[in-house]
């Protein structure tokens, strides 16, 4: 493995690939190519998937300052916030905000998000003021996320935190960005399930519930069968013990908590580096083709678009030998926010507190920079003080129609936007933003075969063996359509009274139809 990623990104034979201003330093700089499209990059981002409805809240600024700068951070529940603070307000005032309007103690693994005019992903760093590092603004887009995925979900001791992990892991396997197996999906979502709607009761709850939610990106009717079997044998569990069951079974998943970076190879292909808490992952394409553990990685600095890795292997006689491990990125900017992103990484995972003060000859990062990780690592976060209770409130999922309603959808749109009325009482009090959320190609689920108009279908009809006649055709369309327009609204009824129909329900149903 050390052979090819030397052969590949070893810095005695990258002058051969590199054109005559790169090899004189010279940077054109601006946007380079588009990575390969298997690689799943931290730094492009589309908008985070919302799971969950949401609200608006606004938090105003204190006292009676005219000159304010308002912030807009949408949290992972699907909350829209709206917070103005003064015009030269560092980052750590609009987290603090956020952390107070949360009520959250374990702060240590989140941060907040924007994305810089070429769409390009970076955290907010709290020492400097807000406006001079996002420039798409007023008011500046923001978003509450995981920095650093906890490597042992078990030492989340607050069990609000584990609800915010299970809300950005949701978020992360519905936008593809953490893939795992049919099995484990269908496992996910029943813990899903089991954590906000309690136990499964087969007769009030049923498989056309289930596609009402949004689990995965490939979500399917056979899916949606076996999730709701599987939910069934989750009876019993609380929802936090079936929120802790999901973040358990994300643990093992191979890109869980993995931050993507595209860099290039000194053959000019694409490669991505993996950011995880026990080291740097290397990919090719979809396939992992190295890894360089933090305790073997000695120094790492860069240099405009030049990212450098010195790695400590041993060779075959069991001696240590130091190899040198260039990565090219498409420009300085870039270059730099992985190697911040790495120094954060390493601080939190690997270190008991974080270093302070100026760099030395020896340390682990000495060039190209004066940034130095200034939060709390894990082992601190997870040897703190703790409160005694806290209380929260779970935010419920966002539904959209059922496929049953698709369907109805397709053959009489009218009696669909009755449906979906009654069972999305609450569906025009959260924003429009919040409502488009889930690409177009899941927004409705439609049927695996068309609807057939009536006249078809092929009905069987004796009526005295002989054929019928277009009068008995009629009379039997009739019949079938009251008989179905009856069995839908009985069962409708059955749904809003909570059992079964009341006398008055029947008369008025007779008299209706």
């Amino acid at each position: 493995m050390m052979r090819f990623l030397r052969r590949t990104f070893g810095r005695q034979s990258m002058r051969r690939y590199q054109s005559p201003d790169e090899r004189d330093g010279k940077s054109t700089g601006g946007v380079g190519t588009l990575p390969h499209p298997h690689l799943h990059q931290q730094q492009l981002h589309h908008v985070p998937t919302v799971v969950t409805g949401g609200a608006v809240v606004h938090i105003p600024a204190a006292g009676n300052s005219k000159s304010v700068l308002t912030c807009r951070v949408l949290l992972l529940d699907g909350t829209d916030v709206s917070v103005d603070l003064p015009k030269n307000a560092e980052g750590q005032d609009l987290f603090e905000q956020i952390l107070f309007h949360l009520d959250l103690v374990e702060v240590d693994y989140f941060g907040l998000q924007y994305m810089d005019a070429e769409q390009v992903s970076h955290w907010l760093d709290y020492t400097k003021p807000i406006k001079k590092q996002i420039k798409n603004g007023p008011p500046y887009t923001l978003h509450f996320r995981i920095k650093f995925y906890s490597s042992e979900p078990n030492n989340l001791h607050e069990e609000f935190t584990r609800y915010l992990f299970v809300l950005q892991l949701r978020q992360d396997i519905l936008s593809s960005k953490l893939k795992c197996l049919y099995d484990v999906s269908v496992e996910l979502a029943a813990y899903c399930l089991q954590a906000e709607l309690g136990d499964c009761d087969p007769q009030e709850h049923s498989p056309e519930l289930v596609s009402e939610f949004r689990f995965s990106p490939n979500q399917t009717e056979a899916m949606e069968l076996d999730i709701f079997q599987k939910w069934r044998e989750f009876r019993g569990k609380s929802p936090a013990q079936a929120e802790l069951s999901f973040l358990n079974k994300c643990k093992w998943l191979e890109m869980y908590g993995v931050d993507m970076h595209v860099v290039k190879g000194r053959d000019g292909c694409d490669y991505a580096l993996g950011l995880t808490p026990t080291g740097i992952l290397v990919f090719e394409g979809p396939n992992k083709i190295g890894l360089f553990f933090w305790p073997k990685i000695t120094r790492m600095d860069f240099r405009k678009r030049k990212l450098t890795l010195v790695v400590v292997e041993d060779d075959e006689q069991g001696r240590e030998q130091e190899h040198t491990f260039v990565f090219r990125l498409d420009n300085a900017k870039s270059c730099k926010h992985l190697w911040k992103c790495a120094v954060e990484h390493h601080a939190f995972f690997r270190l008991r507190q974080p270093t302070h003060g100026r760099a030395g000859k020896n340390d682990f990062v000495r060039l190209g920079s004066r940034f130095r990780f200034s939060g709390r690592t894990e082992y601190q976060a997870t040897h703190g003080r703790l409160r005694r209770t806290s209380t929260f409130e779970r935010r419920p999922s966002k539904r959209y129609p059922s496929r049953r309603q698709s369907t109805v959808k397709a053959s009489n749109p009218a009696k669909a936007a009755h449906l979906s009325a009654q069972n999305n009482p609450d569906a025009n009090i959260y924003p429009a933003q919040y409502k488009q959320n889930i690409p177009s190609a899941h927004e409705h689920w439609h049927a695996a075969h068309p609807v057939q108009p009536a006249q078809q279908l092929h009905l069987a009809y004796p009526v005295g063996g002989r054929k019928p006649t277009p009068d008995d055709w009629t009379a039997r369309k009739l019949s079938n359509s009251r008989d179905e327009n009856y069995s839908y609204v009985q069962e409708q009824n059955r749904k809003n009274s909570g059992g079964a129909p009341s006398k008055m329900q029947h008369d008025n149903l007779m008299t209706t139809l």
